[in-house]
């Protein structure tokens, strides 16, 4: 049943710690642990990054059904799909574990298919409730609508993908040669049957950009400061994920009193890059506090102004971990990782080597990669000040072709063109080209949703738009890739958009009150001069009839152009408002 595993030499160093061998092709870790259960994990190489924007959650439907046929059982268990990989694991008995393994591969080897409709509203409902954090828009700024920036999207796949698209996807990508197992045992149990189909290992995608220049910036919600940074992978780096997240939350909590929660993390992304994410939280009255103070936090670091005292501690955290009992079953997961993504592996006594070689120096120099590759997420005004670029909110070209009025506001035109579409707005245009398209989303009623690869989106309503017929509908859709299309179900009449109060272009002469207001001051003027005339002349000539009445008169006859104009200014200002 097992087989001596000689193809990954780099396995040698941890001789001593854990066992290696294959199982019916698959590479396989074991170490003891102390207890009565063991834990298994199933890795393979295939997670969201690796789908499109038209078939994503594919990977994750192929998880559901293959956990379908176990049913409810108090046994400890579970799937998880992530960027980079898929996991199966399990706790329980010797017994429990071969069985949930040997059920996972049977599952992957024949897919239910007629559970398919059924897991694709349970992958909605999920996607519906789970929401999402803090951070989650920054995947898709970065990396656009593809690979690694798919994290942010919705499942679209969930509304279209076929039978045959979701079995040739389990048979490609859930292949004995694409799998890592490990488990915590002494040995490799027997009875186990992890029978897959060859293959070949697909190494992690590479990454893609939607930023033209970093360190960048984008707004966000209030009350969360977020940074991201790509690293590559190295001890050096670890450590300074710990560094930051320490120094946050002396300087903006402990010190400063503006966060209660900051912290940084360190995520391997691939086999030679990680992701560094930086946290803190914020009161809406102190939110440019935390901003200011998290950046100078960063240029802190950067400028190499840490004390060796914040490395010391650092460092003996992470020496710690070694005194964990059962260190070779602890460090199982992250061995099985680092093997099928193709990154280096270290016996212990190579990584507290490489811990004990890391200097301030060191932390510096990737303190600066972290700040030559941030994204910062900040609530209310930007952070051009520091250095930061925001990111882009429009598209550098527009395409040319039919143009069609928005019914809502003249200053709003949608082009379907032959090459793509654009929404020209005042501020700027956005475009998807058709060759650069991610997926469009359709409705019955005409209705579609074209995103392209850089993360932009233009949305086609014809209730919105002059002149946009079934013609011009079929024509775009003649346009788009067929594998981009995601059909989508048809919406309730009430939930169909309808045009709102038209916006009139800026260059449209405004009303004005103006004129209304300049003739109200001179009858005024005029009504006081008189007023001021007439008693002078009844002081004078006080012999004169009843002077008094001339002045009242003369007032008077002044007063009714001044209630006349009064009426004109308030009817004027009331129309404007309107």
């Amino acid at each position: 049943m097992t087989t001596e595993l000689h193809d990954h030499n780099d396995l040698a160093a941890l001789d001593g710690l854990l066992s290696h061998t294959t199982v019916q092709g698959i590479p396989t870790l074991y170490a003891p642990a102390s207890g009565n259960e063991i834990t298994a994990g199933l890795f393979f190489r295939v997670g969201r990054a690796d789908e499109t924007l038209a078939t994503a959650g594919i990977t994750h439907l192929v998880e559901h059904l293959a956990l379908h046929r176990l049913g409810l059982s108090d046994l400890h268990y579970n799937g998880a799909t992530a960027n980079a990989y898929t996991l199966f694991h399990v706790t329980g008995g010797e017994e429990e574990v071969v069985s949930y393994l040997n059920s996972v591969c049977a599952g992957l080897r024949d897919l239910p298919m007629d559970r398919l409709e059924t897991e694709k509203e349970i992958l909605r409902t999920e996607a519906a409730g789970r929401g999402g954090g803090p951070n989650s828009q920054l995947p898709l700024w970065r990396y656009g609508a593809q690979g690694y920036g798919l994290s942010s999207y919705n499942e679209l796949g969930t509304w279209g993908l076929t039978p045959d698209q979701v079995r040739q996807w389990a048979q490609s990508r859930f292949t004995r040669d694409n799998a890592v197992l490990w488990i915590t045992s002494g040995h490799v149990p027997e009875g186990l049957d992890l029978t897959l189909p060859g293959g070949r290992r697909f190494p992690a995608p590479a990454a893609t950009s939607a930023l033209p220049v970093t360190p960048a910036y984008i707004h966000g919600d209030d009350g969360h400061v977020v940074l991201t940074s790509v690293l590559r992978r190295s001890t050096a780096a670890s450590v300074f994920a710990d560094v930051l997240g320490r120094a946050l939350f002396q300087d903006l909590r402990q010190e400063g009193g503006y966060s209660y929660s900051a912290e940084a993390d360190y995520s391997p992304r691939d086999a030679g890059f990680a992701t560094l994410t930086a946290y803190a939280d914020s009161l809406p009255q102190k939110q440019d506090a935390v901003v200011g103070g998290f950046v100078d936090t960063l240029a802190r670091l950067r400028a190499g102004r840490i004390e060796q005292s914040e490395l010391d501690s650092v460092r003996a955290k992470l020496l710690k971990r070694y005194d964990t009992p059962d260190l070779g079953a602890a460090s199982l997961p992250s061995y099985a990782l680092n093997l099928l993504l193709g990154h280096r592996v270290l016996s212990p006594e190579q990584h507290k080597a490489e811990l004990n070689a890391v200097t301030v120096a060191d932390l510096r120099e990737v303190a600066r990669e972290a700040w030559d590759t941030a994204l910062l997420q900040v609530p209310g005004r930007g952070v051009d000040w520091a250095g930061f670029t925001l990111a882009p909110q429009f598209s550098p070209t527009a395409v040319t072709g039919t143009r069609h009025q928005s019914l809502e506001d003249e200053r709003v035109t949608l082009v379907i063109g032959a090459e793509g579409v654009t929404l020209t707005t005042p501020r700027g245009p956005v475009t998807v080209r058709y060759d650069a398209c991610a997926a469009m989303t359709t409705r019955p009623d005409g209705a579609r949703g074209l995103t392209g690869h850089d993360g932009f989106t233009v949305t086609v309503e014809p209730t919105l738009y002059r002149g946009v017929t079934p013609e011009r509908i079929a024509a775009l859709d003649a346009a788009v890739p067929p594998v981009a299309v995601v059909r989508m179900p048809a919406r309730e009449p009430d939930h169909v958009p309808q045009p709102r109060p038209r916006t009139p272009a800026s260059s449209t002469p405004a009303r004005t009150t103006w004129p209304w207001t300049l003739a109200l001051w001179l009858v005024g003027l005029l009504a006081a001069v008189w007023g001021l005339l007439c008693a002078v002349i009844t002081a004078d000539e006080a012999s004169a009839p009843a002077p008094e009445w001339g002045a009242v008169t003369g007032v008077w006859i002044l007063e009714l152009p001044l209630l006349l104009v009064t009426w004109k200014l308030y009817t004027a200002r009331r129309r404007r408002r309107g």
